[in-house]
């Protein structure tokens, strides 16, 4: 019969004032890879099997907490509020209310260490069931162990204690053995030492690392080594750009290995949650935000940045486009230089080309835009057509107002379409015309102004403007 796997909690703490961040928002709030730190904290504690997970929180508690439930959904955080800042200890102190009753394990990190791994914390709580011990800590070899607390060892290699570095003796700081501060920890352990923690120390706080110490005398404490750069933690901008740079290389690594294809991997920023299809390519400088999806097959050239953008398989998107918010259909074209702004949906085989701006639009199928044009709050039917310089009017300085082109539409160069209207099935539109009525379906509308073609005229225009010309050179002279 299979072992019975145990219970897992997790504690983040995140209740830091973060003040080298130099920021009116809170720390764990700042972003990496497309989501605040404390999300990424809270997703690699769910994804190594927490089943609960309590956040201890403090500056900008409830604007964190209000982050926390609109990024993973309400109630998957339960917070506990550390309002003075007495160490690592207290902060855990405050939340074992909450886990009073738990006799499950308790997994215990932090909120401005996104870099952590999931399959980290798991090796972790696999080490401390399988080890039988109280307690088990991760570890990291360190370049520069400056800031970071020493694990002190016996001459045996077990694990003696963690002395942070204020209490260090010379000996220890050259120590480069360092603690990440991350815990797998027996609920019943934990409630009995939390509350034995002492201030007797250089900084007169609450040392969580003093468990170390408590938890060796009861059996040799388990040690995971990881690399350095997934244990550093963010305390001014610098770290969050290192950090950031972390994260990316391994979302661009995960898309390269399911089959996208990138031109400059270095050059490439892809956000957390954005899904990308098989066979994509993405050239330099393409930026992918928020919740983009990607089908198969999608080329997007340099420079292009999307922002909670869907696009079906085979969309090509040239250099330079801005999509935000929008949807295009399968096989459609765009760019270089076309801006999506939201709620553009574009159908299928639709052609948006250069300098064309769309906003709270739907293009039908096979329908094309590829010069110029502004197209706001219209809804264009299949296989029409835009000409260069089009402009749809749709803001009268009060309201917005709606243009209709039915199927089939063609619609001149440098056409004005003056909102309320709609252009029948099937009608054109003649080049330079303004339309500020309803235009029946397979009518043609024009408005411009009668042509007249008057002989000689060319040259006396040329002659008068020689001789204004020559008149300025007399007076400057």
């Amino acid at each position: 019969m299979a072992e019975k796997k145990t219970e897992l909690a997790s504690v983040i703490l995140a209740a830091g004032l973060g003040t080298r961040m130099k920021s009116d928002l809170a720390k764990v709030l700042h972003p990496a890879a497309g989501a605040p730190m404390i999300v990424w904290a809270v997703q690699a504690a769910k994804d190594a099997g927490a089943s609960r997970i309590i956040v201890v929180l403090g500056h900008q508690h409830e604007r964190v907490k209000a982050v926390l439930d609109a990024e993973l959904g309400a109630g998957v955080v339960e917070v506990a509020l550390q309002l003075e800042q007495l160490g690592t200890g207290h902060a855990v102190a405050q939340a074992m209310p909450l886990l009073e009753s738990w006799k499950g394990g308790v997994l215990i990190t932090y909120g401005d260490a996104p870099a952590l791994r999931p399959e980290t914390l798991r090796a972790l709580v696999e080490a401390q069931a399988a080890g039988k011990a109280p307690l088990a800590i991760i570890t990291s070899r360190l370049r520069v162990p400056t800031g970071y607390g020493r694990i002190v060892r016996d001459a045996k290699k077990r694990v003696l204690r963690v002395v942070e570095e204020k209490d260090c003796t010379e000996r220890q700081r050259k120590l480069d053995e360092g603690n990440a501060g991350i815990y797998a920890v027996e609920a019943g352990f934990l409630r009995k030492t939390v509350t034995r923690l002492d201030t007797r120390n250089a900084q007169k706080e609450l040392y969580l690392t003093d468990l170390v110490e408590k938890a060796a005398k009861v059996k040799a404490v388990p040690t995971v080594l990881v690399d350095e750069e997934e244990i550093q933690g963010v305390n001014d901008r610098a770290q969050l750009a290192a950090v950031d740079r972390v994260l990316q290389r391994r979302i661009v690594e995960r898309h390269l290995r399911a089959g996208v294809s990138m031109r400059a991997p270095d050059q490439v920023f892809i956000d957390r949650q954005v899904e990308i299809g098989r066979d994509s390519v993405l050239g330099p400088g393409v930026h992918l935000r928020g919740k983009t999806r990607l089908g198969a097959g999608v080329t997007i050239d340099a420079g292009s940045i999307l922002t909670d953008a869907e696009l079906a398989d085979g969309v090509l998107v040239r250099a330079y486009c801005v999509i935000a918010e929008s949807h295009v259909g399968a096989r459609a074209q765009l760019g270089p230089f076309a801006h999506l702004r939201p709620a553009s949906v574009l159908a299928e085989d639709v052609h948006v080309g250069n300098f064309v701006e769309t906003k709270k639009t739907r293009i039908g199928k096979g329908s094309k835009a590829n010069h110029l044009s502004y197209l706001g709050d219209a809804i264009i039917g299949e296989g029409c057509n835009v000409g260069a310089g089009t402009i749809t009017c749709n803001y009268d300085g009060v309201n917005k107002d709606e243009t209709i082109l039915e199927d089939g539409v063609f619609i001149g160069s440098d056409t004005q379409l003056v909102a309320p209207v709609r252009v029948g099935r099937g009608a054109y539109v003649g080049a330079g015309t303004t339309v500020t009525e309803d235009v029946p379906a397979g009518a043609l509308a024009i408005s411009r102004v009668k042509q007249e073609n008057r002989a000689g005229k060319a040259e006396q225009l040329r002659t008068r403007a020689l001789e204004r010309k020559k008149a300025k050179q007399a007076v400057r002279a």
